[in-house]
């Protein structure tokens, strides 16, 4: 199957004062229809900045975006302001981060989605956006859409707000569902609710979706493939099964370590990362992860390429010297 988004060589750099903060370093990955690609990392790795390049959100004066982002045949990156306002929600639709925020809060939430459709799509009546808003809250579970489309922001609970954020960006039934961070300050069942909800969309309707987290557990059940991203750069990409059942990068093994497990004995503490993120102006040389990983070895400050290293695995790949051998000691 053909790649619906193709991302090649993304770089995206701003300059500031202390010099080019490198938020994003030579991302490549593909998007074929119907798939699930997570993309996880802590805070700071380049996630949320790549996903908003794709929809020309990080253009600024002082940005310096480089590579490629083909949706189609469609170029994006060299794409003008009026080609991507077109592009975004019609094709590519964003789920943000925070649904306590995304909406307005002095305007119903029917209304709110009514302007996003007549946006691209001027000539619907009002009476025709607000009948597709109802459609579209029952079809993320909102229950009783007919009267809560009336609502205001502040009237829907959290995960109400996210769902209509949900509902939201599928508005103009997009080829592209990019969602970052769907979870965050939502509690334990009604996360399990959001991502069942993205699954289920996903597979009805057919969308190539990008779900953005720093928790590998939130990808457990619903990601197909999996990049794990590490100041800026990707460090190791792989299906879901790869990640967590032969993972091969210490970063990776730092998120799952910090997850409590059912099958093992339970500890006093989860395991933890030590150190901090490093800054993307001032990033180490050689592999970012250097200062932080407990295997680190001289040809660390060199840095490894994104490469199969695994003889039976060649669309496993990861950015370490150790050797597979030496991995899979390290994990023992």
């Amino acid at each position: 199957m053909s790649a619906l988004l193709s991302v090649r060589d993304l770089r995206v750099g701003f300059a500031t004062e202390g010099g080019l903060l490198q938020a994003v370093d030579g991302v490549s990955f593909d998007l074929v229809p119907g798939e699930v690609l997570a993309i996880v990392g802590e805070s700071g790795s380049g996630k949320s900045v790549a996903a908003q390049t794709i929809l020309g959100l990080t253009r600024s004066p002082n940005a310096r975006i480089e590579g490629s982002v083909r949706l189609g045949e469609t170029e994006l990156i060299e794409a003008d302001d009026a080609a991507m306002r077109r592009v975004r929600g019609a094709r590519v639709a964003m789920i943000f981060q925070d649904p306590m925020t995304s909406f307005n809060p002095v305007y119903r939430i029917g209304a709110q989605i009514g302007e996003a459709i007549r946006a691209h799509r001027p000539d619907a009546s009002r009476g025709e956006t607000r009948e597709r808003a109802i459609e579209l809250l029952g079809s993320v579970g909102i229950p009783d859409p007919e009267s809560r489309v009336d609502s205001y922001p502040h009237e829907f609970s959290g995960g109400m707000r996210q769902r209509a954020m949900i509902a939201m960006a599928l508005a103009l039934e997009p080829e592209v569902l990019i969602a970052d961070e769907p979870t965050t300050a939502l509690d334990v069942t009604v996360q399990a609710q959001i991502l069942a909800l993205i699954e289920r969309l996903n597979r009805e309707r057919g969308l190539a979706t990008i779900l953005i987290t720093h928790d590998l557990g939130v990808v457990a059940e619903t990601a197909d493939r999996v990049l794990v991203m590490y100041g800026g750069r990707i460090v190791e990409e792989g299906t879901l099964d790869e990640i967590f059942y032969d993972p091969q990068h210490p970063y990776t093994w730092g998120l799952l370590d910090s997850l409590p497990r059912l099958d093992q004995p339970r500890q006093e503490r989860l395991r933890q990362i030590g150190g901090s993120p490093p800054s993307p102006i001032d990033l180490p040389p050689g592999c970012a992860f250097r200062p932080r990983c407990p295997y680190a070895f001289d040809r660390c400050g060199e840095l490894p390429g994104l490469e199969a290293r695994l003889a039976d695995s060649p669309a496993h790949r990861d950015r370490c010297w150790l050797s597979p051998g030496e991995k899979r000691e390290a994990r023992k």
